[in-house]
């Protein structure tokens, strides 16, 4: 599964993207298992778990909003933290 992290969330994570070898889950266990993953934030950047708490998600770019939604090992997950700016 391919994760791909925008904005805060790629600063939280340090990374901009990772694979993970994941069966089949739904995006809520997912994303506990990318806070888990990525306990740390560089020092001023809110941890990856709160930057998730604020964020929406695409799965192979179409919008998801239920957490309970299965996901397949060949998905891909992206998760948009709220942009600023006008």
């Amino acid at each position: 599964m391919l994760i791909r992290y925008f904005g805060a969330a790629k600063a939280a994570a340090g990374i901009e993207e990772e694979t993970l070898d994941a069966g089949p889950l739904q995006l809520g266990e997912l994303l506990e298992k990318l806070a888990a993953l990525h306990p740390d934030a560089p020092e001023g950047t809110p941890v990856l778990q709160t930057v998730i708490g604020r964020s929406t998600f695409l799965v192979n770019e179409v919008a998801a909003r239920d957490h309970s939604r299965l996901l397949a090992p060949e998905d891909t997950v992206d998760i948009l933290p709220p942009f600023a700016g006008g």
